[in-house]
């Protein structure tokens, strides 16, 4: 799309850069926008100046995206929506602040909020995602309380040579957005709630841990994003090995090509 403004009312700065045709009836793109040509835009957009939107973004009507904001590949806005922040790629957000309500193309599974301590069906299952498994650990409940345990090599799939907590994440925050190389990893929310989404770069699943005695596996090479944490959520998670920075994969297009790899 050239710059101007064209019949429809869709006003391009000149110095910005619109390479889609799919540009709602309204909509203002400022300068030095850069719209990649398979993005699609709502009627009565505002794109402020600085702006990247990717290949593949769906954009609903009047949203506001404000300057600087990067909005990843095949990421979805709602309509009505405020971004303020960079969109993670495949991330879907709404609302005014936006914030993340899910992954496109990624099935969400629940876990109920209450379970009696001895469940039936197997203590391990696998997920839509290879090689990530959810656990289900030993509990137990009395009237001094609930205890709650997990034998490294037995329950745990690897022995842990490092652990970090996680807490205190306000609810618009996402986490990890990265896979690890070699390390293992073992995922324990021991208070509230948060949301997992594990990819292996062709199958993705949105996984809830809301129980202190469920647990989730994370092989090398599984990207993995934290997200929905609750005001009082808290995260452990063991770690196979020490902490390496060059473990980690922090780009997803890398991470597509290392995996199909």
């Amino acid at each position: 799309m050239t710059a101007g403004s064209s019949p429809d009312g869709v006003s391009v700065h000149p110095q910005a850069v619109c390479e889609s045709a799919t540009v709602g009836r309204g909509t203002r793109v400022e300068a030095f926008a850069h719209i990649l040509p398979r993005a699609v835009l709502g009627e009565n957009c505002n794109i402020s100046d600085h702006v990247f939107i990717d290949n593949d973004v769906v954009i609903g009507e009047s949203v506001t995206v404000e300057s600087g904001v990067r909005i990843g590949a095949r990421a979805m806005v709602g309509a009505g929506a405020i971004v303020t922040r960079d969109v993670p790629a495949r991330a879907v957000v709404s609302g005014n602040p936006a914030r993340i309500v899910g992954y496109v193309d990624t099935p969400r599974i629940e876990t109920p909020e209450r379970a009696p301590a001895e469940e039936d069906g197997p203590p391990v299952t696998a997920t839509s995602v290879r090689r990530v498994t959810r656990h289900r650990l030993t509990r137990v409940d009395d009237l001094r309380g609930t205890l709650t345990v997990g034998e490294f090599l037995r329950e745990i799939p690897f022995q842990a040579k490092r652990y970090f907590i996680v807490s205190d994440v306000p609810g618009t925050e996402v986490r990890g957005e990265h896979a690890h190389r070699k390390c293992e990893q073992f995922l324990v929310c021991i208070r509230g709630s948060v949301s997992v989404v594990v990819d292996d770069g062709s199958a993705t699943e949105e996984i809830e841990l809301n129980q202190s005695h469920r647990g989730l596996y994370v092989p090398p090479m599984i990207w993995a994003v934290q997200f929905k944490y609750s005001p009082d959520a808290m995260l452990l998670v063991f770690a196979s090995d020490y902490y390496d920075a060059a473990d980690y994969v922090r780009d997803y297009d890398e991470f597509r090509a290392l995996a199909a790899g």
